[in-house]
């Protein structure tokens, strides 16, 4: 593409570079042809005066070689006495002749035309001599020649002037070229962005109102029907009182989690970062979820890593993607499993890595790419039956990037998961962006 660019404004130079030749070359020659004519008149003008006074009507081819053009000697009354290349006899009359009419009136004169006793186009100078006139005459054809040697200089002279802009003009191109192509390749971006977040923001209202209309039916549909007389039915209207509870939690859920995801998207949280110990932030975390764990006969254990881990990272933001994922774990692992949380130095020295580990059912590998966009869920029922808003990993993606970090999983069908995220050892001189106290959930 950047060759066809350079190619393009190439070309487009070399025109103009030859439409100003062309310009030049007409308007130089017609100067230069003028101002040759101008000169070649007075030089004939003066040759001729200065052979008037001593020619002779046996001596006119002398005249005629000294002058290096043709001489004819005119008598007063027009008749031709001698001329240079014809017989005078043989001549007309040259009186109505526009330059010798002029000579024989006391100024010089010229004209061009062809020559009616040899056929040939002439300049032809007249100039008072005695009684009559002295007329010299140059063939145009040699005054074209002339003009034509004086276009070829003025050409080549014009075009090695243009030499060094076309040297010039070939890096410049060349820029001009890689520049374009830069622009275009962040305009075609630009655009495959734009596209990407206009499909990404249709996808987000599709999503979001599947997500609403769900819960928001079941409310309609238990409250219509405990209006209909079911709220005086004992053996229902509990039931039907606790269904719409839990589809009133889930859309509180759906809300502020969706209000925590835009703040963290849009840099609008403030993170409060200090230097941490990993090991109490998952002790804290863990003791959060002990009560849930031992209600579904899950053990949960912390494994340690070697010596004190610290991290610089917001605490709060932490525990929330510790719960977030242990969450998780404990959903999907089957009563009688275990659930471990860890840290433990990660391969780039300046990294820590926290990891929870179960033994439930695992992923498919096909599914582990998108396990961190928004309301992606690899069982969606299972996952809707048990609470879940489908965004606690895209909060968990984004709360761990905003803090310097990444993260990933790896699974296997029947055995478990694995999922894991980084923070930095040091201050990598983040922003703190909006307070996510308060603001999350899982």
């Amino acid at each position: 593409m950047t060759g066809r660019i350079y190619l393009k404004l190439m070309a487009a130079v070399l025109g103009v570079l030859i439409v100003a030749l062309v310009s030049v070359d007409f308007f130089a020659s017609r100067v230069a042809e003028a101002s040759y004519l101008d000169t070649l008149e007075r030089e004939m003008t003066d040759k001729g005066r200065l052979i008037a006074r001593t020619i002779r009507a046996d001596s006119i081819r002398d005249a005629a070689a000294a002058a290096r053009g043709r001489v004819t000697l005119i008598a007063r009354d027009g008749r031709v006495l001698a001329d240079s290349e014809a017989s005078a006899d043989q001549m007309e009359n040259h009186r109505g002749r526009a330059e010798v009419d002029a000579a024989l009136n006391g100024a010089p004169g010229s004209a061009r035309r062809k020559s009616a006793t040899v056929g040939i186009d002439f300049l032809y100078v007249a100039v008072p001599a005695g009684e009559g006139a002295l007329r010299l005459a140059v063939p145009l054809s040699e005054i074209d020649s002339q003009v034509d040697a004086i276009r070829r200089r003025m050409l080549a002279a014009t075009a090695i002037a243009f030499l060094p802009v076309l040297l010039l003009t070939l890096p410049l191109a060349r820029f001009i070229a890689r520049r374009f192509r830069q622009l275009e390749l962040s305009l075609e971006r630009e655009h495959t962005e734009l596209e990407r977040v206009e499909q990404v923001r249709k996808d987000f209202v599709i999503n979001v109102s599947h997500e609403l209309r769900t819960p928001l039916a079941s409310i309609q549909g238990y409250t219509e029907t405990l209006l209909d007389g079911a709220i005086d039915d004992p053996n229902h209207n509990v039931r039907f009182l606790t269904i719409i509870r839990q589809n009133a939690e889930r859309l509180a859920n759906l809300t502020s989690d969706l209000l925590t995801l835009s703040r963290v998207e849009l840099k609008q949280q403030r993170f409060q970062f200090a230097s941490y110990d990993i090991g109490r932030l998952i002790e804290a975390a863990a003791d959060s979820m002990t009560p849930l764990a031992a209600k579904k006969d899950i053990g949960l254990s912390i494994e340690r890593g070697d010596g004190t881990l610290e991290a610089f990272c917001d605490s709060e933001a932490v525990n929330q993607v510790v719960t977030n994922l242990t969450d998780n774990a404990l959903k999907y692992t089957p009563s009688g499993g275990s659930v471990t949380i860890g840290a433990r130095r990660a391969p780039n020295q300046n990294m820590v890595e926290v990891f929870v580990r179960d033994t439930g059912i695992g992923i498919p590998t096909g599914e582990l790419p998108r396990l961190f966009e928004r309301f992606y869920r690899v069982d969606k029922a299972r996952s809707r039956e048990m609470g879940g808003t489908g965004l606690g990993l895209s909060i968990v993606k984004h709360l761990v990037r905003s803090q310097g970090g990444d993260v990933r999983v790896t699974s296997e069908i029947g055995k478990g998961s694995e999922f894991s995220f980084t923070l930095p050892v040091d201050d990598l001189g983040l922003s703190e962006q909006g307070d996510i106290r308060g603001q999350l959930t899982v």
